[in-house]
């Protein structure tokens, strides 16, 4: 493992003409000779947009391999990447919403999907005004990676937090409007965890529902990223506030606006989501439908 990752880094110092060149190449393998999952590809683009043309979900497969391929060498690339090169490559809108929240003395939740490249979200701590920055992952079982995960989201002035210790965290944290903490939050949860599901994607889908008791418990200020692929290794976040119909959060209204927010994102640019991953394999573990 350790060979592995002295590659990695060797790898990620090489300029990004020829990482993308190495990805182009990673592109035919995966797609054209090991065919990486793409059974359950097509079986989540069929699902998930069922007006589609045969022609328009292979149009969308193909490039979705294309853009996983980046993903993953830019992946490599945020090992060594600089907070100025990475500012210069990602630009982040709406950053009034940080302000704001500060201003409120609310701490913000930051609600993202596995939309490409959501690991380029890091250099965001270098430039909003609160102090404290936790990106949530969850825990792998290698002990090796699992401190490399670590240090790779730690990057930049983050304190990476893994997802089961990341709602007591923030309960015993004060809510001052000096704390961000960044949810990948169409996480699958698991069998064992399922309580909640909705509409998605024209699908049953069950929903990680962690966030959603913070809303109903704590004034907070949830904010929604948008990522945008602009061109091959360049994207924008737009941040939108998420805000209650009434005076409070109800039980689970931000979960609901949350995947409605994400199904429109994932509707302009259906290739630039993370459709490998097994999102709706426990359907029929969801004991409440919203």
């Amino acid at each position: 493992m350790k060979f592995l990752f002295k590659i990695i880094l060797l790898f990620s110092q090489l300029p990004f003409r020829i990482l993308y060149a190495l990805s182009d190449l990673t592109f035919f393998v995966i797609y054209y000779v090991i065919g990486y999952r793409r059974k359950v590809v097509l079986e989540n683009l069929q699902n998930s947009f069922p007006k589609k043309s045969p022609q328009e979900i292979k149009k969308i497969e193909k490039n979705f391999y294309v853009n996983f391929c980046d993903y993953i060498t830019e992946t490599f690339k945020s090992f060594t990447i600089s907070s100025t090169e990475l500012r210069v490559r990602v630009q982040h809108l709406n950053q009034d919403v940080f302000h704001e929240a500060k201003a409120e003395n609310k701490n913000v939740i930051l609600l993202a999907g596995h939309i490409f490249n959501w690991e380029w979200y890091n250099a965001l701590a270098t430039i909003i005004p609160q102090e404290k920055s936790f990106p949530v992952y969850r825990k792998v079982q290698s002990n090796f990676w699992e401190e490399k995960i670590k240090s790779l989201r730690n990057r930049f002035g983050n304190e990476a937090l893994e997802a089961k210790e990341v709602i007591r965290h923030i309960f015993k944290n004060p809510n001052d409007g000096n704390s961000v903490y960044m949810f990948v939050a169409d996480q699958t949860p698991h069998f064992s965890e399922v309580t909640y599901g909705l509409d998605f994607l024209n699908q049953r889908t069950p929903a990680f529902v962690g966030y959603d008791k913070l809303s109903t418990r704590m004034d907070l200020a949830f904010v929604f990223c948008e990522m945008k692929k602009v061109k091959r290794g360049f994207y924008q976040i737009n941040y939108y506030r998420i805000h209650p119909e009434g005076e409070k959060f109800k039980e689970f209204e931000v979960v609901k606006k949350f995947h409605t927010l994400l199904e429109n994102t994932i509707n302009k640019r259906p290739d630039n989501y993370l459709w490998s991953h097994r999102r709706w394999k426990y359907q029929n573990a969801i004991k409440v439908m919203g």
